[in-house]
């Protein structure tokens, strides 16, 4: 989503950037108790109230403006006047003065392994500090095909690193669906997820998406190697691997991108114009 507002933004002509995102994101509190990472869901919020009641409560508190003029015709005031009020023994939205996390969840990370940014989604209920080795994939289907027989170890702290399936690699920044399904359904709490493409918006855990440069176009995600060892941090908002500045530019001097499997028609113009996701991986920035 991060990466949409980009986009729309740009078009727009308004510079919004991750830093943006992050400022925002800083003075966001966490309140919601909801799945993928909380303990109710959408139906639970539904039946005291739903989306209506929470925005009475933000309207209510000053968060959001209530004057605004909405596609009804009406301000979003009147738009939910008719809907009751949270009930006041309702667990599911926590009290201003009581967040879940003082700060949003989105974090914009970088370090020696995202230059450019990535985007993670950290609540911190599973913490907020993940080091690991590197378990390296070239392609999404390469790691679902490890999960299917069995090769992602349930014993030591992973970093499993899926790279080419950026703006430019995948081709169209694919999300990352299945991969990060897979381990959450499998409740693999020593395993995390960096990719330099998207990933599902039901995740949640350790999983950074979003990192830029792209491996496709040299950036340091394409020569991470197999037990490097990698580390996430909502702290300092970093992404990093173990791994000095000399001895990443000796690897990428190495490096050769690989060929890519489209050549021609609208995704071959796709790949040549688009920019990274840092910027809303858009076409028209030229």
């Amino acid at each position: 989503m991060a990466g949409q507002y980009l986009s729309i933004f740009r078009t727009a002509q308004v510079p919004l950037t991750l830093d943006d995102v992050q400022r925002v994101s800083n003075k966001i509190p966490f309140l919601a108790d909801l799945a993928p990472s909380g303990k109710y869901f959408m139906e639970d919020l539904y039946n005291i109230g739903g989306t209506p009641s929470v925005l009475k409560l933000l309207v209510a508190a000053g968060l959001m403006n209530g004057d605004i003029p909405t596609v009804t015709g009406k301000t979003l005031a009147e738009n939910i006047s008719s809907f009751p009020s949270l009930p006041q023994d309702q667990v599911i939205i926590r009290p201003l003065n009581n967040p879940i996390k003082s700060t949003g969840h989105l974090q914009i990370l970088r370090g020696n392994l995202s230059p450019g940014g990535s985007v993670a989604k950290i609540t911190g209920k599973e913490g907020l500090v993940f080091s690991g080795r590197a378990k390296v994939f070239n392609k999404e289907h390469e790691l679902n095909t490890a999960l299917d027989k069995g090769e992602i170890p349930p014993g030591e702290n992973l970093v499993l690193i899926v790279r080419y399936e950026g703006p430019k690699g995948g081709p169209g920044m694919p999300e990352q669906l299945k991969a990060s399904a897979a381990i959450m359904g499998a409740g693999l709490k020593n395993i995390a997820l960096v990719t330099d493409g998207r990933y599902s918006g039901a995740s949640h855990g350790f999983i950074v998406g979003h990192v830029v440069p792209e491996a496709a176009v040299g950036g340091p995600i394409a020569v991470v190697q197999d037990g490097d060892v990698v580390t996430i941090s909502a702290e300092t908002n970093t992404l990093s691997m173990d791994v000095s500045d000399e001895e990443i530019a000796t690897r990428l001097r190495a490096w050769k991108a690989p060929k890519s499997a489209v050549n021609r028609g609208v995704l071959a113009k796709y790949q040549r114009l688009v920019g990274d996701a840092s910027h809303g991986a858009m076409t028209d920035l030229f």
